[in-house]
């Protein structure tokens, strides 16, 4: 679909998708920054928003947290007073303990977007009957969804969905949940076309996502998986009919990747290709927002940071001293003093900086509770286990 309108400087601009409507939510640019744990905090999100438009997702965060207000699940739901709309990832395997924290976030006007993970495939988060294998149990997956959007719903605050194809080949739930979760309410879905047991392994089957879009039909579907360049974005809405894109791994060390989203969405061929002085200049940039976000501890903010260079660094001529250096550092003036000293005049390395990057392996047979597979109706005895696992899983 295209459509052509006046931008605020009245140059043309040919959509290739409308905007995107998740409840009241307009959202000009269809793209969603996917919320990744340790990633997509406050600091990370704001570099991304500097460079396009979309909706940006807080990192995950567990219902049994926010309900007993951890302290790091109060930083992790922090959003910066200029960050609209506000977005937050919850996850947990209990209705009433999901109830309870989007009530909690709703009622104290801590979000205007809602999403529930249903794709996590972490061993430590799947072998407690969570994330990417929840849906399994259609019951409990309804349930859960049922909760979240009955707190929700009253305060004009959408829900949506964040889920993989399944367990594994032989267990898949994807369509069954998206139907579900579009009967009960849900403002929108979001297919990570790999299963558990794929991990992040392989290509992204999107034509799974084109499957979906088939089978939901009065809500958004968005997809996600192997988007490492805008091109990506535009091939698989060519391909699926999907109606937005999801970004996770693509965008790690590249916030400059929704510059490139945006201009491909509105029809225009720019793209953002930075010399190694520009990537400095992020990569400080990114230092002293994460210091802003964690109260000024400035060796946490560091330690933090250092998992970034190589990302920000991929493909560039830097050499594995001064990458030794930064997985040091532990202030922001050695942050300074490393980067000044790196040759900033080098120019965008081309292919070298694009594909593939963040966590990628080999497939994993999934973790899952015992019997877990077994059936698909959920047992008092696993009811209780899986109240249990609200206390065993981080995210805040």
């Amino acid at each position: 679909m295209s459509m052509t309108e006046k931008s605020g400087d009245a140059r043309a601009v040919t959509r290739v998708l409308p905007p995107l409507t998740i409840g009241p939510i307009t959202v000009d640019t269809p793209v969603i920054l996917a919320p990744m744990a340790g990633i997509t905090n406050a600091a990370f999100r704001r570099l991304c928003r500097e460079h396009g438009g979309g909706l940006y997702v807080a990192e995950m965060v567990t219902s049994r947290a926010l309900v007993e207000r951890t302290r790091e699940s109060m930083r992790i739901i922090h959003h910066d007073p200029d960050e609209k709309p506000r977005s937050v990832q919850v996850y947990g395997v209990d209705p009433s303990t999901i109830g309870a924290a989007v009530r909690m976030l709703v009622q104290e006007d801590r979000a205007d977007h809602i999403d529930m993970n249903f794709g996590c495939p972490v061993p430590k988060v799947t072998k407690k009957g969570g994330g990417a294998v929840l849906p399994w149990k259609r019951d409990l997956f309804r349930d859960i969804v049922r909760a979240a959007v009955r707190e929700a719903d009253p305060y004009g605050i959408p829900v949506t969905v964040k889920m993989r194809k399944g367990i594994d080949d032989d267990h898949l739930t994807y369509l069954d949940a998206g139907r579900m979760a579009e009967s009960e309410g849900v403002a929108a879905v979001a297919l990570h076309a790999r299963t558990a047991a794929d991990y992040y392994s392989g290509e992204a089957d999107w034509e799974a996502i084109a499957r979906l879009k088939e089978a939901v039909t009065t809500i958004p579907v968005l997809g996600n998986g192997d988007i490492w360049a805008a091109e990506d974005a535009l091939r698989m809405v060519e391909r699926t009919g999907c109606d937005g894109v999801v970004v996770g791994r693509g965008c790690q060390g590249r916030p400059w990747l929704f510059a490139d989203l945006q201009a491909a969405f509105e029809g225009r061929d720019d793209r953002v290709q930075p010399n190694l002085r520009v990537v400095a200049d992020t990569i400080y940039r990114h230092g002293e927002l994460m210091v802003t976000f964690f109260d000024d501890d400035e060796q946490k903010a560091m330690r933090e940071i250092r998992k970034h260079v190589a990302w920000y660094f991929k493909g560039y001529p830097v050499g594995g001293d001064v990458r030794r250096s930064l997985g040091l550092v532990e202030t922001l003036p050695q942050l300074r003093g490393l980067l000044d000293g790196l040759d900033l005049d080098l120019p965008y390395p081309g292919a070298g900086a694009e594909g593939a990057r963040g966590r990628q392996g080999s497939p994993k047979r999934p973790s899952c509770p015992d019997g877990w597979l077994d059936t698909q109706d959920i047992t008092p005895a696993m009811e209780l286990k899986l109240r249990e696992a609200e206390l065993s899983v981080s995210g805040g």
